[in-house]
């Protein structure tokens, strides 16, 4: 699947994705990766620093899993040498880590998702590496004597690589943590290292980066040539940027083709959480959500997604949590038709929308640890089936109706209960329509006064049952439930 050349438009394929994200250690064990004796035990809760011993060949085994619910890119949380069970401390960015079954594993998991004509994408940490990484272990050794002194910012000898908090450790790490030494990107040797890295797994048949905390390097050129050399190798690899805010500098060519497009899940979460935990928000780059109306909740989505290029709004990878937050439906404090109803939006709007691996049968956790349990699979009791189904077939309508992925987005109507989508791409087109109350309340209560081309008969996307929107605006039909996105589309 490799491409020569290179292209400042996103690639082609990122618009019809659907990217799930998974943590390696915790989503599924296979018997065929020797493992050690000290791992905890699967279904336990997580703790800070212990491993689960999941594995790549754990997630070959479930991707017709993947694959029933549609998946078409699978994004991995670090795979690399590490000695963190989350592997964002990287030893080696050239050996896929021997407890996730090695180099050999990822080219069989590799091969297995090509073959389902999914993607991969890597998880690129690229500011710090770890108090093992080689470079940093000579400085630890030979001290003023390391051939390695200019790939980091050290401050004074000796160094304590094992200290607490920002003073005393004598080298810049990230956010003052010793295990986390930053590079020094200027020197070129350090460079031309991680450029090589991006190139090197992209040649081995990766699909793109998701880049780790890309702020942090706050250097465009490095950027900009790491963007060059990628698309030298593969014209379509995905670049997307963990940017917690908007984050436009950093797209539309140069550096990135999206971000982790957090604000439009800050939206979602502030329209249908009634019970939303705004402490636990806060406790991640969240931060507060605020609660927002119909009124003002369009008012957001004019700015996020209608005004955007469409090159913009395709390419980012939007999601409802991650690794990083605590599981949405603990979020949105347990209410099942709140995730029913982000989800019905999410799947609804432009973007590759990404499922972090257990969000769809319901999972729940607080922030790291709990966020980061193991997938249950020999319990299906604790799955949300109801969740999964729906889930399930959105994302099959999604793929059926381009209107869905990569249509146009119209504010239709605001009422204070009732927001009316509009999505048209060509001859596709579908209707969302978003009630907020618990009553059910029929179409015919709503005089939505919709433009004409948006007039005639409408089927459920996702059942049976319908509207009619007349020639004076009304929508005559079926019951539209309380706390629910229902999908309409011509027919």
């Amino acid at each position: 699947m490799t491409r020569r050349g290179s292209s400042d438009d996103p690639p082609a394929w990122i618009g019809d994705a659907v990217i799930y994200q998974i943590f390696p250690d915790r989503f599924a064990r296979s018997d065929g990766v020797p493992k050690p004796s000290g791992l905890e035990p699967w279904g336990e809760a997580p703790t800070t620093f212990g491993y689960k011993g999941g594995d790549l060949l754990g997630i070959v085994a479930r991707l017709d899993y993947l694959a029933e619910l549609g998946v078409t890119a699978v994004y991995l949380n670090p795979i690399f040498q590490s000695g963190a069970n989350h592997r964002y401390h990287t030893h080696d960015h050239h050996r896929v880590d021997p407890m996730l079954g090695g180099d050999a594993a990822f080219r069989t998991l590799r091969d297995e998702l090509h073959a389902r004509d999914m993607r991969l994408i890597l998880d690129g940490v690229f500011n710090h590496a770890s108090r093992g990484f080689l470079q940093f272990h000579d400085v630890l050794e030979n001290g003023r004597d390391s051939a390695y002194l200019d790939w980091w910012h050290i401050e004074g000898f000796p160094l304590d690589a094992y200290g607490e908090g920002d003073d005393g450790h004598r080298y810049r790490a990230w956010w003052g943590m010793p295990a986390l030494p930053t590079f020094n990107v200027a020197t070129p040797a350090v460079r031309e290292h991680l450029w090589g890295v991006a190139t090197r797994w992209l040649e081995e048949g990766a699909d793109g980066w998701r880049l780790d905390v890309p702020e942090e390097i706050d250097d465009r050129s490095f950027w900009s040539e790491f963007r060059r050399r990628c698309r030298d190798v593969r014209s379509d690899a995905y670049l997307v940027g963990e940017i917690w805010d908007e984050g436009r500098s950093w797209v539309g060519g140069d550096p990135f083709d999206g971000t982790s497009y957090y604000p439009l899940t800050r939206a979602i979460l502030g329209l249908v959480g009634r019970a939303l935990d705004h402490d636990l928000a806060a406790q991640s780059g969240l931060d507060r959500i605020a609660p927002l109306t119909v009124a003002t909740f369009a008012e957001r989505l004019e700015e996020l997604v209608v005004k955007r290029p469409a090159s913009e709004r395709e390419a980012r990878m939007t999601l409802l949590g991650s690794h990083d937050t605590a599981r949405v439906r603990t979020l949105l404090g347990g209410d099942r038709a709140a995730v029913r109803q982000a989800y019905g939006l999410l799947l609804a709007l432009p973007g590759a929308p990404c499922i972090y691996y257990g969000d769809e049968i319901g999972l729940e956790g607080g922030h790291d640890p709990d966020n980061r349990a193991t997938f249950p699979w020999d319990a299906p009791d604790r799955w949300d089936g109801e969740l999964l189904e729906e889930i399930r077939a959105r994302v099959a309508v999604r793929k059926r109706h381009p209107a869905l992925r990569r249509g146009e987005t119209e504010v239709l109507r605001a009422h204070e209960r009732t927001l009316w989508l509009g999505r048209e791409a060509g001859d596709d087109r579908a209707l969302v329509v978003v009630r907020l109350p618990d009553d059910a309340a029929t179409p015919q209560a709503e005089s939505v006064q919709l433009p004409e081309r948006w007039r005639g008969h409408w089927s459920s996307a996702l059942g049976s049952g319908g509207l009619e929107v007349t020639s004076d605006g009304s929508a005559r039909g079926d019951p539209i439930p309380g706390r629910s996105t229902a999908w309409f589309v011509p027919g």
